[in-house]
Order: C-alpha cells, then sequence, then structure tokens
C-alpha cells in the first residue's frame, strides 16, 4: 500500500518509541507501509533514528537498523509529523493512580493536544488499553472538533518480547461505529494478519480487560495452590506436573512466580473500577500476587536468622529473558529485605538503567542465601555450581552450600521456602 495523494505517509504511531508501539510500527514498515514514530521521548527518539532498539525486543534490531537505513520507518517527537499520516494509531500509557483508581483521561487528553495536527480524512485507531468509555470520549472530541475522522478501537493484545512473532501470528480485534471505520481498521491490520475479529467499541474495550484479567486470575490461583502446597511441605510442581499428563482440562494450570509487569494489575483494576469495585475475584487476586513476595519472606523467617545474612536477588525484571523494570515485584522483595536482611545485594543481566545492581559473580560470592527474582534462564544452571556465562571472568557460580529459593522451578529441583 502507498501512502494517499493527501498524506505523505501511510501511518504515525504516537507513542511511537515505547514497549507497544515501536514493535507495531517495525511490523507495519516490514509489511511495505511508511511509518513514522512520534514520541516526546527525545532521547528514545534519538535512540531509533540511529537503528537502536532502546529495549529487547526478540528480532527487533535487525530490522529497526535496516528499516531506519532505508527510510521505511522514521522518528520524530515534533507533533507536527501526526498530520503526514493517512492512519493515526495511538498507543500512549493508561496509568492507575497511587489508589489504583484509573485515570480515564489520559487517552483523551493525550488527543486533544493533537487535535491542531488531525486532519480530515484521517483514520485515528486507538490501540492503547482504556477504560471502557474512553472511546466514546474520543469520538465525542472529535465530533466536536468538526473533523472528519473515522475512529476505531483495535486493542494490542501482544506478549512483551514476543511481539513481532505475535503480530503477526494472532488475529487482530477491530471496531469502530461504523462500516467504513471497521473496513479501513480490517485494511490497517490486513498488513500483518490474515484474521481480524470484528466487536463493538464497548465490546473491544471490555475484550482487553478481560484478556489481562483471566491471565491475572490464572496467576492468582496458581500462586494461591503453589502456597497451600509449600506450607504442607509438598512440591507443587510435582503436582502440577501429574495433574496435567494427558488430563487437558489441567494442562494450562500456570506454574508460581511474580506475577507482574506494567498491564495484568493495572488492568484488574481498571475492571474493577468500571464495575465499581465489585469485583470480589479481582481483589482477591491483586492480595494473592502482590503478597507473594511477603509470604516469601514470612517463610524464610522462619527458617534462617535474615538479620545476620547477606541475600542476592537474582533477576530484577518483571519476566525472564525481560529488560523491562515496570511493577517487578523483585523490587518489592528487595523493600522487604533490605528491612528485614543485613545486606541485599541484586543483579541483572539484561537491566540497564539501575545503578543498584551489582555483578554476578560478586552476588553469588558474597550472598548467603539466594533468590530467584526473573528466571532469566542463564541462571538455570547455578545450582549445579556452573557458569552462566554472564559475568565472564567474576565467579563460576554460588558457593556449595549457598540455598536457592526459586518459586518458580527454573531449576527444576523441587526447593520450597
Amino acid at each position: 500500500m502507498s501512502a494517499s495523494t493527501a498524506f505523505g505517509k501511510d501511518v504515525v504511531v504516537v507513542g511511537g518509541c515505547g514497549h507497544v508501539g515501536l514493535p507495531l510500527g517495525i511490523a507495519m514498515a516490514e509489511a511495505g507501509l511508511s511509518v513514522v514514530l512520534f514520541d516526546t521521548n527525545e532521547t528514545v527518539v534519538d535512540q531509533v533514528c540511529s537503528g537502536k532498539m532502546p529495549f529487547l525486543e526478540e528480532g527487533a534490531d535487525e530490522m529497526l537498523e535496516r528499516l531506519v537505513g532505508t527510510g521505511q520507518l522514521s522518528a520524530s517527537a515534533d507533533a507536527a509529523v501526526v498530520s503526514e499520516a493517512e492512519q493515526v494509531v495511538v498507543v500512549v500509557g493508561t496509568p492507575v493512580d497511587d489508589h489504583l483508581n484509573p485515570d480515564p483521561r489520559a487517552v483523551s487528553s493525550a488527543i486533544a493536544t493533537l487535535l491542531p495536527q488531525l486532519r480530515d480524512g484521517q483514520l485515528l485507531v486507538l490501540r492503547s488499553t482504556v477504560y471502557p468509555g474512553v472511546t466514546a470520549t474520543v469520538e465525542r472530541l472529535i465530533a466536536t472538533s468538526g473533523l472528519d475522522i473515522d475512529v476505531s478501537f483495535c486493542p494490542e493484545r501482544i506478549a512483551e518480547g514476543r511481539a513481532l512473532v505475535e503480530l503477526r501470528e494472532l488475529p487482530q480485534i477491530v471496531s469502530a461505529r461504523t462500516e467504513r471505520g471497521v473496513r479501513r481498521a480490517e485494511e490497517l491490520f490486513s498488513h500483518l494478519t490474515d484474521t481480524t475479529i470484528v466487536l463493538e467499541i464497548e465490546e473491544a474495550e471490555l475484550a482487553k480487560l478481560f484478556t489481562n484479567t483471566w491471565r491475572y486470575i490464572k496467576f492468582a490461583a496458581a500462586n494461591q495452590l503453589y502456597m497451600i502446597a509449600n506450607d504442607y511441605g509438598l512440591d507443587f510442581e510435582r503436582i502440577r506436573s501429574a495433574l496435567g499428563q494427558q488430563y487437558p482440562r489441567a494442562a494450562d494450570m500456570p506454574g508460581p512466580g511474580f506475577a507482574a509487569g506494567p498491564c495484568l494489575l493495572k488492568d484488574t483494576m481498571q475492571l474493577a473500577a468500571f464495575n465499581n469495585n465489585n469485583f470480589l475475584l479481582g481483589h482477591a487476586s491483586m492480595m494473592i500476587n502482590e503478597g507473594l513476595p511477603l509470604y516469601v519472606v514470612a517463610r524464610l523467617e522462619q527458617r534462617f536468622d535474615l538479620s545476620t545474612m547477606t541475600i542476592g536477588i537474582l533477576g530484577m525484571a518483571f519476566k525472564g529473558e525481560s529488560d523491562d523494570i515496570r511493577s517487578s515485584l523483585s523490587y518489592k522483595l528487595k523493600r522487604l529485605l533490605r528491612f528485614k536482611a543485613g545486606r541485599v545485594l541484586c543483579t541483572d543481566p539484561y537491566v540497564q538503567h539501575d545503578d543498584d545492581l551489582a555483578p554476578l559473580g560478586q552476588v553469588l560470592a558474597e550472598s548467603d542465601l539466594l533468590l530467584i527474582g526473573a528466571p532469566h534462564r542463564a541462571y538455570a544452571g547455578l545450582d549445579s555450581g556452573l557458569d552462566s556465562g554472564l559475568d565472564s571472568g567474576q565467579g563460576s557460580g554460588p558457593r556449595g552450600d549457598t540455598p536457592i529459593i526459586d518459586i518458580w522451578n527454573l531449576l527444576g529441583n523441587g526447593v520450597r521456602v
């Protein structure tokens, strides 16, 4: 597809240098669309313009460098670029406040600032995870402005780190109030996938919240079952593996772990707020998942005199093979242990912007107790003293008598808290 004569670009992604917008921009540019990424973070924009990824995303480094080099993909901190594209895709964040209340104005406020740049004939695609009713607010804003713009809501459903694969493999949910809006959204996302699913706008808004909430609830159920088994001195992973063998009704039970990141808790709380806080299952899931670090520390206190110990946390990202620390429960674990333990050391092979991290070799050599905070694959051989390869020349493994607490079962050794 080439841009129409009225526009110089096919697509502009607003919030385009973040974890959602950048992979989307890369995927669309790789599919042959001319794409510009608009982002207010000038430092990140400069990095993207140099062809360098600002975060880890599998397969993205080579694509970004090549697409920027050919001019198929560009980035800018100048809002004027919004007027250059036929399709405007908005992926700005939708935060909750300190009391876990969503800010339903975040997306509409961002679009209000862009009104001078929007033009008749554009397709405005909301891609952010929004509080139900936000799209209707944006529609009223556009109508009041007098602009002739189609508004569509098409939620993203990617897993961070696998975005470039899932953008092509997963069906895309599209919605709009008009047949023309639906058709244009389907045409846009047909560059990524052969399958689109059409919903009403409010159905699509809830579909995204239901998706993340369902995952969060499943993780909470697994974590609660893990705690029950652990309290009785039993190996939850042995039980989970047994009940899932040739028994498909239990095959989808996840393992335990720190259910964190920038979306799952936030979107569960958005759904609760939408339903007038009448969401006992969601709130219970929050208590279980957010309470897991407290549970771990309380169990450790029953076994060890933490006040005399140096404790090492391996992995500070919110999940394995990621450099993203947003809402990571490893930091909650760190805060708790700094109050309880004599000393706490933290390390992570991917996280770059944390001055409080120590080299892996130092953490392994100086810790009396190790906890796996993020299940990075590189830690999988530590219980056997194998060199992880992460800190060459800085230590080959933990001391032979160092306990390793692994609620993720990364090591597969059945160690219980």
